[in-house]
């Protein structure tokens, strides 16, 4: 019997340890480069990035701003940010590839302090779990149509205590002006101080682009209201599709399918968001609410403890009795409280 030669591949050896121990300090990465996200599809990122320009280059351009113009970068998130959510409008730190050329990817280090975030529940649930929608937005644009498909004041109501939970300043669009006058949706929220635009097909959004103009807007409504033909008038190169509404059922049919943020020509950024038709409020708290009437938390004072502020037993009736506050202010108040109710089904419809 030949005796068996042996070689390298019948021995099995352990890999030895190396000699770099692991260890559980992350890199500061502090020659990141700060990118601006615009938009969120399965898992990639597109960024944008600003980069300061070569001398030569400075010399030679116009603006005499210094910088080239921003870059397209298409970004993954680190493993180090684990669960960590990013959503449109968030600032990050980009390592890597950020030369912004075809099949190149960079990665996401590091997400920015955020000014705000807009959230909601997840929808008709009282489950508490909060859904980012967008970040560091300055004001939430709520678009409403005045008919076809008609106007939800539940819907506005929750939308107005999503934009007081966020502390960013509210806008209300009412659309479609030329189907139904504005002025009874208009004084429901008179009491509210909240500042409104109405536009038509075809008509002027000078108005509205004076709110917009240097700001960073969040257009959020319901599907069929006209979002993306507002964004496609004042963002020419934005080609957002648009729909028509059901004539069944008086809904619009979801055509933008994700947030995406778009620069306005006059300065300042929009993002438009899919239409919804349920707005989950069930991480905002009644004392939430209630800090946005200051002229009625005193009045709370004597409330008994856990008062939700839509009983009999609360103290604002009291208050608002003695002319200590305006009872339309109180009727506001308790209407964006109830509309809290993911049970109501003027709410999903």
């Amino acid at each position: 019997m030949k005796r068996r030669q042996y070689d390298e591949d019948d021995v099995r050896v352990r890999p030895g340890k190396g000699s770099r121990p692991r260890t559980r300090i992350r890199p500061a990465h502090e020659d990141a480069t700060e990118g601006f996200v615009v938009a969120v599809d399965r898992g990639r990122y597109t960024c944008l990035v600003t980069q300061p320009a070569p001398a030569k280059k400075r010399k030679a351009e116009s603006s005499g701003d210094g910088t080239s113009a921003d870059r397209t970068v298409m970004a993954m998130k680190a493993r180090e940010l684990g669960r960590k959510g990013i959503v449109v409008g968030d600032r990050v730190a980009l390592v890597g590839d950020i030369s912004g050329k075809p099949d190149t990817l960079a990665r996401i280090v590091r997400v920015e302090e955020r000014r705000s975030i807009l959230r909601r529940s997840a929808d008709d649930t009282d489950d508490g779990i909060e859904r980012p929608i967008v970040a560091n937005a300055d004001q939430l644009v709520i678009v409403t149509a005045l008919a076809d498909p008609p106007p939800r004041p539940r819907m506005i109501d929750r939308m107005l205590v999503a934009a007081f939970d966020a502390d960013i300043e509210p806008l209300l669009c009412l659309t479609k002006s030329d189907l139904a006058p504005p002025a009874e949706l208009i004084s429901q929220y008179a009491t509210l101080d909240v500042p409104h635009v109405v536009v038509h097909k075809g008509g002027s959004l000078d108005e509205l682009r004076e709110h917009l103009a240097g700001r960073t807007s969040v257009l959020v409504g319901h599907s069929g209201v006209g979002k993306s033909t507002l964004v496609n008038v004042l963002v020419p190169d934005a080609n957002r599709a648009v729909s028509h509404v059901n004539a069944v059922t008086g809904r619009g049919r979801h055509t933008s399918t994700s947030a995406v943020a778009l620069q306005l020509p006059e300065g300042g950024w929009i993002i438009d968001t899919p239409g919804v038709r349920s707005f989950g409020l069930a991480h905002v708290s009644p004392e939430t609410v209630l800090a946005a009437f200051p002229d009625l938390i005193e009045g709370t004072v004597n409330c008994p403890k856990g008062c939700t502020h839509l009983s009999a037993e609360c103290a604002l009736d009291a208050w608002v009795a003695t002319t200590h506050a305006d009872p339309a202010r109180l009727v506001s108040l308790r209407r964006l409280l109830a509309s809290r109710d993911t049970r109501d089904p003027d709410l999903t419809s």
